[in-house]
């Protein structure tokens, strides 16, 4: 693999998980759609790039080149920053002004860039600033614990705080489910049924469009991570196999 790194979780409720890594490689791949955003601090030739990425509401292509050292927050679901529109950030970044070596600017503010062992520290530092807040009705909805609000209340919510509309969260929280049943060894047709896909051409279709594979290259790139990580000693080898064929 040419990008090497690791994971967290986080015990905030504004945070998926934290990851740190380094590009060992030029390298492209392709990336899956993605409903939460993230703030990503890239640190190239010396020089610190601070990033917000929005959702990115369709497959795609994503390039690195060598040498570059990265920390990645993927803030959790509902999660937003109010002076910022998420809907300006779809598909798209942001890199924020640098304001010092070891600073960045964020609404009008200085801030130090933060490492991976205190980013949950840089994060509830935001919430108290109020820079970032989280909607309690997109989780609650997602869990179908929805409280007594109106379907037009509910769809504003979820497109303020997420940018996109429930249902489509659905759709690409349906493919990933349709992806891992493949990857744990489930037929197409058995992934179809499972995922509650129409036909096996619906859940091709969408797993183009949300995954970026179809399930036949689901399956052989699965096949091609095991013979990898049967063939690679554990020292030499970093990657999981979602990193592989997402």
């Amino acid at each position: 693999m040419t990008i090497i790194s690791e994971d967290r979780s986080s015990d905030s409720p504004y945070i998926e998980t934290i990851s740190y890594g380094y590009t060992a490689a030029d390298g492209t791949t392709i990336r899956p759609a993605e409903y939460n955003w993230h703030l990503i601090f890239t640190r190239e030739h010396g020089r610190m790039h601070p990033i917000l990425t929005g959702p990115l509401p369709t497959a795609g292509v994503v390039s690195w080149t060598e040498g570059a050292e990265i920390l990645w927050i993927k803030f959790k679901l509902g999660t937003f920053m109010p002076h910022l529109p998420i809907r300006t950030l779809l598909d798209s970044e942001i890199t924020l002004p640098n304001s010092a070596s070891q600073s960045f600017y964020l609404n009008g503010s200085s801030w130090q860039f933060p490492t991976y062992e205190n980013v949950d520290t840089f994060v509830d530092r935001l919430v108290r600033e109020e820079l970032v807040v989280r909607d309690p009705v997109v989780s609650a909805a997602l869990q179908d614990e929805l409280p007594d609000l109106s379907a037009r209340t509910v769809r504003h919510r979820f497109l303020q705080s997420t940018g996109l509309t429930q249902t489509y969260i659905r759709q690409i929280e349906r493919a990933r489910h349709a992806r891992d049943l493949l990857i744990q060894g489930k037929s197409i047709l058995d992934a179809v049924d499972e995922a509650g896909y129409f036909d096996q051409p619906h859940m091709t279709r969408a797993l183009k469009q949300w995954i970026g594979y179809t399930p036949a290259q689901i399956i052989r790139l699965h096949r091609v991570c095991h013979s990898v990580q049967d063939t690679t000693s554990t020292l030499d080898y970093h990657a999981s196999e979602t990193e592989m064929i997402v």
